[in-house]
């Protein structure tokens, strides 16, 4: 295993490898301006998946419209020991999220915005999603951290959502941890 995979900013899906963010950013931006009126969520999740020898987190970003298709893809972090205890792997998991979210500044947030607003009496919408991979069900095991990491989605100016809403985290990302 590299040593760098660890911080390894490269986002990849089915089609493409190795975009940066801001190829990403672009793809995102290019998906909106097709169609820009329309219901957009921008969705931003990690999952865990625990190994033999490693832990493999994956973030998704996707950016939907409601009804009209999504465009994702996702960032791979391979942390080179297993993290068994669920607390630290959990919080690991949103501060990846964070450091994706975080990417997304004001002024790509504003650019975005700007591609709706003008149809946004029109029914036009965008928000933004930090989905984290935790439910608060009462046999769920990450019940406890839902407060906690629902206030680091809050504090960075997203819509936080849990299980079953976590789609990106839970759904999407899920299925590249294995």
């Amino acid at each position: 295993m590299r040593h760098l995979e660890v911080y390894d900013l490269s986002f990849q899906n089915l089609s493409e490898r190795s975009m940066t963010f801001e190829q990403v950013y672009q793809r995102i931006e290019r998906f909106m301006q097709k169609e820009p009126r329309g219901n957009y969520r921008l969705m931003v999740g990690t999952d865990s998946q625990v190994h033999s020898r490693s832990t493999r987190f994956i973030t998704g970003v996707a950016i939907q419209r409601k009804g009209k298709g999504v465009w994702a893809c996702y960032r791979k972090t391979v942390v080179p020991r297993r993290m068994d205890i669920l607390h630290p792997r959990i919080s690991y998991e949103t501060s990846l999220t964070e450091e994706v979210v975080s990417l997304f500044t004001e002024e790509r947030k504003n650019n975005l915005i700007n591609i709706i607003l003008p149809y946004i009496y029109h029914g036009s919408s965008f928000s933004i999603e930090g989905h984290i991979d935790i439910g608060d069900g009462p046999r769920n095991k990450t019940r406890e951290f839902v407060n906690e990491m629902v206030s680091r989605m809050e504090s960075m100016g997203v819509e936080p959502k849990i299980k079953p809403e976590a789609i990106i985290a839970s759904g999407y990302a899920n299925h590249f941890t294995r």
